[in-house]
């Protein structure tokens, strides 16, 4: 009920100021205009601040936990099977479609058909869906899920843009509802993680898979203003600073090839275990026995935790860098390696809301922390490191082209270009050895089935493309 008085409130104050637009007299090509461009610029500025403030709450978070960690580190025996379960809870009891990375849900927002009640863009990215989202992860992650929250701020972002676009009354030039889903998916990315050229290619190569001209300039505008917002706020960060590499000649191209289809390969295994996981849950577990396996899922985790010398919890960020630039050797990569990699499935597949961008990049550094050492190669420049992140992150989301583009954008290494498209590209093949789909694609096919024909949920079918047909008839800048 808040949130239907929020909608109508809001679409009254639109009403007013669209009035008063007209009461100025002013060329109405240019009031157009302005009505055009002003939920791009709303959305993106109140995108930003939802990174921002999410990203602080995951930092205070992770602090936290380092303290409880090092002084009663026997906690999480009793708080995270508690809070795993509550996050699961959460989600099953109020928002259903609030559950996992939130990308998959986006992208099936962008087929659904507003004559079909379920799997709605509202029954998949409304407001209760944004809180809940929220409020699940917060939950998860103080109870020491390895979860990241790039996906959960896609699909809150997307949320955002889609409430503005329901404030619009109908004075208002109509405006694409799915180009509108699109800026802010890929405003919530680049603020996320201080990466527009990452934002926009994501929305191509992730959410539509087509051609930047059918966007036009409201994609490029909600990233741009998101960004800019950003920066003011935390100053022009990078998000892993600029280590080491060493790109001259060409004897690091084989290292590359070899280590990105390693990552790859077991990118692929991780998202082939969370996809069956899931597909046996649905199939042979109850309602009931669902909240079992959350808070089972967080005892398992809660041990990990207590066994491993180093941080099992959380996106991992602390340790990318301690790898990256600290020089600190881990006590035993090999136990934290595993147990990073069992937790981002435990955590996946609980039901919690949360991503696994920043948990595969973790899991990937340290895989090539651990192959340089096997090898015997220069453990200062850290060019394989960052390919096996970008492998393993490829390996799961098959995106090689917005992988590259990220590790490039957080790490400021042109130089290394050539090598990181690479790596996404062999990770990528290597990856459909074990598992066809990505993870995104795999999750997709449940909200895209059909309420009238459940025999649809056999298919496999891969979605149609969007193309600029879609979503209606809209001005756009």
């Amino acid at each position: 009920m808040l949130w239907r008085a929020f909608i109508r409130k809001g679409t009254r104050l639109l009403e007013r100021f669209n009035e008063y637009l007209h009461q100025l007299e002013v060329d109405l090509r240019l009031v157009r205009t302005l009505q055009s461009w002003l939920p791009y610029l709303v959305g993106a500025f109140l995108v930003a601040l939802l990174a921002v403030s999410y990203e602080a709450a995951f930092e205070y978070v992770d602090q936290l936990l380092l303290s409880v960690k090092a002084e009663h580190s026997w906690l999480f025996l009793i708080f995270s099977p508690l809070l795993f379960w509550l996050a699961w809870w959460l989600v099953d009891r109020y928002a259903p479609t609030a559950g996992g990375s939130g990308i998959p849900q986006l992208i099936a927002a962008l087929h659904a058909r507003r004559d079909k009640k379920r799997f709605s863009m509202g029954y998949l990215l409304g407001g209760r869906v944004l809180v809940i989202k929220l409020v699940s992860s917060i939950t998860a992650l103080l109870g020491g899920a390895v979860i990241g929250r790039e996906g959960p701020t896609i699909q809150m972002s997307a949320s955002v843009f889609y409430t503005l676009n329901k404030l619009l009354p109908k004075s208002w030039p109509p405006l694409s509802r799915q180009r509108m889903l699109l800026a802010g998916g890929a405003a919530g990315l680049a603020a996320a993680f201080n990466t527009p050229l990452g934002g926009i290619v994501f929305a191509i190569e992730d959410l539509t898979r087509t051609h930047l001209n059918q966007f036009k300039s409201s994609l490029l505008v909600a990233v741009i203003v998101a960004g800019i917002t950003a920066q003011s706020i935390l100053g022009p960060y990078l998000y892993l600073g600029y280590p080491t590499v060493e790109t001259e000649g060409m004897s690091h191209l084989g290292w590359v090839i070899l280590f990105s289809a390693l990552a790859g390969l077991l990118g692929g295994w991780q998202t082939k275990a969370m996809l069956e996981i899931l597909a046996w849950k649905k199939k042979s577990l109850t309602k009931k026995k669902h909240g079992w396996y959350a808070a089972g899922a967080g005892l398992v985790l809660a041990v990990l935790i207590m066994v491993n010398p180093e941080i099992c919890f959380g996106p991992g960020k602390q340790i990318m860098n301690n790898l990256l630039f600290d020089q600190k050797e881990l006590a035993n990569p090999i136990l934290l390696f595993f147990s990073r990699m069992a937790g981002a499935i435990l955590s996946f597949t609980s039901g919690i809301a949360g991503g696994v961008f920043a948990t595969s990049l973790t899991t990937g550094t340290m895989l090539g922390e651990l192959l340089t050492w096997v090898f015997g190669l220069n453990p200062d420049h850290k060019l394989y490191l960052l390919v096996c992140m970008i492998g393993f992150l490829s390996g799961v989301t098959r995106s090689p082209f917005t992988s590259a583009i990220l590790v490039l954008e957080m790490t400021d290494r042109h130089g290394a270009i050539f090598p990181f498209m690479l790596a996404g590209l062999v990770a990528t093949v290597s990856g459909r050895l074990v598992e066809r789909r990505s993870m995104y694609r795999g999750l997709l096919q449940h909200y895209l089935l059909r309420e009238e024909n459940p025999t649809e949920e056999k298919r496999k079918d891969r979605p149609s493309e969007i193309n600029s047909s879609e979503g209606g008839k809209g001005t756009e800048i």
